[in-house]
């Protein structure tokens, strides 16, 4: 019997215990503060100087470039300079064999004597007779022969003496010299080789370093409107503009080019046209024929309006549009033009003014006339309200 009552009395207490956790358990949890608008970052629209820049390929020009060719013919005695070097002006570089022209010289400055010496006794001979026709003593036909004697005698004196020049220069032909200074490529003749004048193949070539040319094309779209822009306004024509150079592997070339002009007449199998800037190359870091990217100054924007890329989206037309905080701080798209890309922004040519605030960071949110709270882009997260939960660290 008293086995039954101290049961019945346990079995109470833990129904009475069960009764009090349940009880603990439904009491309702106390409701948080309220929830405010989502925050987006924004950024506030203003007008700022840009530089518009253009990037076109091309490639480079050597200043100066010469091919080396005889002007006669003959026998190549000695090559006189060192492949890839550097050569002056006037520096020998072949030698012709000269013997022919030798000869030849001696022989002309003979001519020129014989010529010489016939001239003096005609002279001689039309003086006696300019005194003798005076008083009869010859007659004139006598006189006039021996005058016309002594101005054939002078004109085949200058024969000869021109004769001497010409075997003069030729003698000088056969010592080929460098016609400008810089670096000399390959030769492609050797000792022993027979040339002629004028022949088409260069002995060699000689490339001016010091600077260098830098070729490339433009549209004549893009050069249009360009043009326009200048015309309307809009750009306004830089002074100087400087030209910046990107080499084949997309570093940058140090040294600062000029735009020296651009072409008149547009290719017709391309459509475009050639400006060409010359570059300082005073390590002669530049090679003829290489592939570079010239960064051109086209003009400068005094009031530009960039939008960051981020916060710029398309339709389902494919129009630019941005998300902006409306004076109600609700989101309101705004379709806008963009013209082109300048660096990380687009430029915008229509749409926003200046003051306006463009959604750059929370656009998952920021739903068209949803209320929201602008924050500058970029500032920290706004601290939770005192009494709202903390955010739990993730458990290991």
């Amino acid at each position: 019997m008293q086995i039954t009552f101290r049961t019945t009395v346990l079995a109470s207490a833990g129904i009475l215990a069960v009764s009090i956790l349940l009880a603990g358990c439904s009491k309702p949890k106390p409701a948080g503060p309220p929830q405010g608008p989502p925050e987006v970052g924004i950024i506030v629209v203003k007008q700022e100087k840009v530089s518009l820049t253009t990037e076109l390929s091309g490639r480079t020009v050597p200043q100066l470039i010469a091919e080396v060719r005889p002007q006669v013919g003959g026998i190549i005695k000695k090559r006189l300079f060192a492949e890839g070097s550097d050569v002056k002006a006037g520096q020998l570089l072949y030698q012709i064999d000269p013997a022919s022209y030798d000869a030849a010289y001696a022989s002309a400055r003979a001519i020129q004597a014989r010529a010489e010496a016939s001239l003096v006794s005609l002279k001689l001979t039309e003086g006696r007779y300019r005194d003798l026709v005076k008083i009869k003593a010859v007659s004139q036909q006598d006189y006039d022969n021996a005058f016309a004697s002594l101005k054939q005698s002078e004109a085949e004196l200058a024969i000869a003496k021109a004769a001497v020049e010409t075997a003069r220069i030729n003698l000088a032909y056969t010592r080929i010299a460098a016609p400008i200074s810089g670096r000399i490529g390959r030769s492609s003749v050797t000792d022993g080789a027979l040339v002629t004048a004028n022949q088409t193949a260069a002995l060699a070539t000689i490339q001016q370093l010091n600077s260098m040319y830098v070729d490339v094309t433009q549209s004549t779209g893009d050069l249009l409107k360009l043009k326009q822009s200048l015309a309307n306004g809009v750009l306004k024509k830089s002074d100087a503009a400087p030209v910046k150079l990107l080499l084949e592997d997309g570093s940058p070339y140090p040294l600062t080019g000029t735009l020296k002009f651009s072409e008149v007449t547009v290719d017709q199998s391309t459509g475009s046209v050639i400006l060409r800037a010359v570059f300082p190359n005073p390590k002669q870091a530049l090679l003829p024929g290489m592939f570079v990217r010239a960064v051109l100054v086209e003009g400068t924007n005094e009031n530009a309006i960039l939008v960051p890329q981020r916060g710029v989206t398309r339709n389902p037309k494919g129009d630019a549009m941005v998300m902006t905080v409306g004076a109600e701080e609700k989101v309101e798209p705004r379709p806008i033009k963009v013209v082109r890309t300048v660096g990380d922004s687009w430029l915008v040519s229509d749409g926003l003014k200046p003051g306006d605030r463009v959604i750059l960071e929370g656009l998952q949110k920021a739903r068209p006339g949803t209320a929201v709270k602008a924050v500058p882009f970029g500032s920290a997260p706004a601290a939770p309200p005192a009494g709202a939960p903390q955010p739990q660290p993730a458990k290991k």
